[in-house]
């Protein structure tokens, strides 16, 4: 008799515990959520309300609670959505889908120009221009090639995780001649590794050695990337660090696209010359812009203009 009525006690003080835990929390999540209405009375009018919709309406804190929670999900997915948007900016206007460009078509004016880098990612060097880029803070685009992204995921990522701009420039970077399937597999499979990787979907596609006629280049365009060319090259595969400097700053216009490289070999040089040649254009007036960014200014140019003819 004597363990019964242990047993019935403990029962009793545990029924008692939870009664005044979920007490607490409905106190405690009802009445933050009471204080951060839209039109919040005094705090002592507020308690008492709250005290009140408690005893006399029990399910009118439920309903708040779920409206609450339907609000901050919301505000979650919005602020997701509007990172992802921020982070994943290798998306193009649908103007310059399925077509081969070399610059965008800016006023002279607007002194934009995008920073590209191919052949990566690579180590040491590829690390170093992310530091220059992140010191000057510019973003710029990378044209990565799939067997290098592959054997250095890291630093995949951390060029995606900076804000860069990301393109397609082969799996193996051959200047063979592809058939369609051929062509597909060169493409394709860079496309996912990047998505898989990054989360980037990139529609930028850079053929390897510029070359458009063996059979990249046509893939890319069916499948509605944009084969972004250059209108700026460094030559910074063959030249020295002063000429390289030179080939860019002559070269240099509104709208214009900067061909370098990060990897597939040496590339001390470009690490070396891109401190002075940002210097350079900057003081020159220069705006440094992703190639999405730039197709972007360059449709918002085009829309005005068609507005101003109406």
């Amino acid at each position: 008799m004597t363990n019964l009525k242990r047993l019935w006690r403990r029962r009793k003080a545990l029924t008692t515990a939870f009664i005044a835990a979920v007490g607490s929390f409905l106190v405690g999540v009802t009445l933050p959520i009471d204080l951060r209405s839209n039109q919040p009375e005094p705090p002592q009018t507020q308690v008492v309300a709250v005290s009140q919709s408690q005893v006399q309406k029990p399910n009118s804190n439920f309903n708040r609670l779920q409206q609450a929670i339907g609000q901050r999900v919301e505000f979650s997915q919005q602020a997701i959505a509007q990172l992802q948007e921020n982070r994943f900016n290798s998306s193009l206007p649908s103007q310059f889908r399925g077509i081969t460009l070399r610059q965008a078509r800016l006023d002279p004016k607007h002194k934009a120009i995008a920073l590209t880098f191919d052949d990566g990612p690579w180590p040491t060097t590829t690390t170093q221009i992310l530091d220059i880029l992140k010191k000057n803070k510019i973003k710029a685009t990378f044209f990565w090639v799939g067997r290098y992204l592959q054997t250095h995921p890291e630093l995949g990522k951390q060029v995606a995780n900076a804000g860069h701009a990301i393109g397609n420039h082969s799996w193996n970077h051959n200047y063979y001649k592809y058939n369609e399937d051929g062509a597909a597999r060169e493409i394709d499979r860079t496309t996912s590794l990047i998505e898989e990787l990054t989360g980037v979907k990139t529609s930028m596609f850079r053929p390897p050695g510029g070359i458009l006629n063996n059979g990249l280049a046509a893939y890319a365009e069916k499948k509605n990337y944009a084969v972004v060319m250059w209108s700026a090259d460094s030559l910074d595969w063959r030249t020295t660090t002063q000429s390289l400097t030179e080939n860019v700053m002559r070269q240099a216009n509104a709208g214009g696209i900067v061909l370098m490289h990060d990897g597939g070999g040496n590339r001390s040089r470009t690490v070396e010359a891109l401190p002075d040649i940002i210097d350079r254009l900057r003081k020159e007036g220069y705006k440094f812009v992703t190639v999405p960014e730039l197709l972007q200014m360059e449709a918002q140019n085009l829309k005005q203009q068609e507005t101003a003819k109406k």
